[in-house]
């Protein structure tokens, strides 16, 4: 039998099998700083830079998925997807903004039961610093106080008011703040709190959620609004700054006496010279007594 294709190559000599890794670098994802553990994302490889082609380049625009309880710390918010696109590369550190944000396939689906009523709305609407988002929520009915039947479905006007009520709730939370603002109420689940309160006039609700949030169109990339969502340019935390505050008081101090009026230095300076005057008048006096005295003996 011949040799399999592929394994000789123009010249019936062998091709060198290399490892795809060899040529490639490695690069750390930083989260924007709203996020607790913003340096612990992750790393990412690219091929590096050869000829023309540039490793930045292939770096930018990449999406990133990290889970919110990575990002957060905390077990409770692992049903929550972060995506992050990277917009900026800084030495070995890709900087990245919100992407958009989606449920696990599995929290979906257990808030789906029977004998309750699904209410879902979307809207598009632009934040403050101009990121125009298309934004989902989702809702429950559930049973009144002291409710004897099993079922506690709403009527289909009752469906379109609360429909229409969180239209008007996202549109005004999304409108009135910038997307790091935004971001920062999607962590607690400030919105979905503030649907079931502000809905429990037209049918009580409950696991209500933004579930999918979509960035649609981001405003003209602006390299400072970037840096100001890392601290130090992307790099880690090194530690806490010392307060030099009691070292930099003494200098003022002498500045103060410095800068004090001439008036106070010239009436210390008469003062001061009066006292070796005073001592030697007194010095001398014992001196005479004793000329005098040995006057007396001659």
């Amino acid at each position: 039998m011949g040799d399999k294709k592929g394994d000789k190559g123009a010249g019936g000599q062998k091709k060198k099998v290399t490892d795809p890794f060899v040529k490639k670098e490695w690069y750390d994802v930083k989260a924007p700083d709203y996020f607790l553990n913003k340096n612990k994302v992750g790393k990412t490889p690219v091929n590096k830079s050869a000829g023309a082609r540039n490793a930045e380049d292939d770096l930018k625009g990449r999406v990133v998925e990290v889970n919110l309880a990575d990002l957060q710390g905390r077990e409770e918010d692992s049903y929550r997807k972060i995506k992050l696109r990277v917009e900026d590369v800084q030495g070995r550190y890709c900087l990245t903004n919100f992407y958009g944000m989606d449920f696990t396939t599995d929290k979906l689906r257990s808030l789906i039961k029977k004998w309750q009523t699904l209410i879902e709305a979307h809207v598009e609407a632009k934040t403050t610093d101009g990121y125009f988002l298309r934004v989902f929520c989702i809702g429950f009915t559930k049973p009144r106080d002291n409710q004897v039947k099993n079922t506690c479905y709403a009527q289909s006007s009752q469906v379109k008011n609360i429909r229409s009520k969180m239209r008007e709730i996202m549109l005004r939370e999304i409108t009135s703040v910038t997307l790091r603002e935004l971001v920062l109420k999607f962590i607690p689940e400030a919105i979905g709190t503030m649907i079931e309160k502000e809905c429990n006039g037209i049918f009580p609700l409950q696991h209500c959620f933004v579930r999918k949030v979509k960035l649609l169109q981001s405003p003209k990339f602006d390299p400072q609004a970037l840096r100001d969502l890392h601290d130090k340019k992307g790099m880690p935390d090194i530690g806490a700054i010392v307060d030099e505050a009691p070292a930099a008081a003494e200098p003022e101090e002498k500045k103060k006496e410095d800068n004090a009026p001439k008036e106070t230095k010239a009436a210390k300076t008469p003062a001061a010279k009066a006292a070796p005057k005073s001592a030697s008048k007194e010095s001398g006096a014992p001196k005479g007594g004793n000329a005098s005295k040995k006057g007396d003996k001659k």
